[in-house]
């Protein structure tokens, strides 16, 4: 085994870095838990007890426990979760063993909700390749800045892999800090790792940089306007990572409008809509994408649109047609439509809502708060108008709508 592949063999042996997985599974199991309830912000130290400072009950850890394993593959007998042990410090040098026992790979959620989120089994041995494909794009980086959240598989590449490929022992979570404040934490040196609807924040809000600061955004094709406006903050360069839960990453291009160029392990199936892995030890795999692409005579190429409907709201995948579902369920909504807004509106989800005979004066006034209870913020519509339709366009298929002044939730 080589050093290189011994470092990524072993993370889990960073203690910060193993901290921060779990502390970031288990916030965002509890917040889904937990629909419209805050929770201790994060970064969680490792002493919370999730019982007496969170009020976890037994059915609640029972659900965490199963989320952690699952994520790490954690077996039987090796690095067993306690029930009754609920500081966050009892399940990190539980994680620990486990690994140590098994580490050889690790299982991640597609994120957003569309019925019961899908797992996506990666070995850790293609999660390395993809971050020896990454390391050459970010030269010269002393810093990482994390503003996702670790457990997700972007997060895991380029705050806790990436980090020990490039030598990097200095992972900062500014997670939390409005784009000003940000700003004027940033070093020369620094990668921070930020989305779409992060850096659109940035762009409008955060003064002047340091020299040599460089941005990394994934999760989403981030609009040109939104990555020109980041680099007019003084970004060196924003570098733009496509893939997904699924397929880890595919692609990179760092010109706004530019094609995205393969990562060297992948290659074009010319028989079907898939692509091909090189792996590491010799072997090769098809692998489906979550978007149909537009494909160049060069080989580069643009994604067109999510073969599953998903659309990205902070960073996370969520289901407008899920959405309108769950709406549906309320007594007083006879049907609706739900749609990301347009660019001029926000970055939000919007919905249209027919009311039931009667319904409509006191719908307004209580349906976002009902829906805080059962879907995650990211899927709440920012925006809602009433009528007695659903707009339809001439070919009777479902329009876009204006939304009002004073519909924003």
């Amino acid at each position: 085994m080589t050093n290189q592949t011994d470092r990524a063999a072993h993370w889990w042996r960073h203690g910060p870095s193993l901290q921060r997985v779990v502390a970031d599974l288990l916030h965002g199991e509890l917040a889904s838990l937990r629909p419209g309830r805050p929770l201790a912000a994060l970064p969680w130290p490792a002493s919370l007890d999730m019982r007496r400072d969170l009020g976890a009950d037994s059915l609640e850890l029972m659900g965490l426990a199963t989320a952690l394993e699952a994520q790490l593959h954690l077996r039987q007998g090796a690095g067993t979760l306690q029930l009754t042990h609920a500081r966050v410090a009892d399940w990190i040098d539980a994680a620990r063993a486990g690994l140590d026992a098994d580490g050889r790979a690790l299982t991640f959620r597609t994120s957003g909700s569309s019925g019961a989120p899908k797992p996506c089994m990666h070995p850790l041995a293609l999660l390395w390749q993809e971050v020896a494909a990454l390391a050459p794009l970010v030269p010269g980086r002393r810093r990482i800045v994390s503003l996702v959240p670790s457990h997700h598989i972007y997060g895991f590449l380029f705050t806790v892999l990436l980090p020990r490929h490039l030598g990097i022992a200095d992972v900062c979570d500014l997670r939390g800090h409005a784009p000003a404040a940000l700003a004027a934490r940033l070093q020369s040196g620094d990668l921070v790792v930020g989305y779409p609807d992060l850096w659109r924040a940035f762009a409008h809000a955060a003064g002047s940089l340091p020299p040599d600061v460089v941005g990394v955004t994934s999760t989403a094709p981030c609009p040109p306007d939104v990555a020109r406006g980041a680099l007019g903050t003084g970004l060196a360069r924003l570098v733009q990572v496509y893939g997904s839960s699924e397929t880890a990453g595919v692609g990179w291009r760092d010109d706004p409008q530019g094609d995205y160029g393969l990562f060297p392990y992948w290659s074009r199936d010319e028989r079907s809509d898939n692509l091909v892995r090189a792996c590491p030890d010799g072997t090769s795999k098809a692998v489906a994408l979550q978007d149909r692409l537009v494909w160049r005579e060069d080989g580069s190429f643009q994604p067109d649109v999510r073969i599953d409907q998903a659309v990205q709201v902070g960073g996370v995948n969520v289901f407008p047609a899920y959405v309108a579902d769950v709406l549906r369920l309320h007594p007083a909504v006879l049907d609706a439509s739900v749609r990301r807004m347009r660019p001029d509106e926000g970055a939000r989800l919007k919905a249209f809502v027919v009311p039931r005979d009667g319904a409509a004066a006191d719908l307004q006034a209580t349906l976002h708060d009902w829906l805080r209870e059962r879907l995650a913020a990211a899927e709440c519509p920012a925006a809602y108008t009433f009528g007695p339709r659903l707009p339809r366009g001439a070919s009777g298929k479902l329009a876009d709508w204006i939304i009002d002044s004073d519909a924003q939730a």
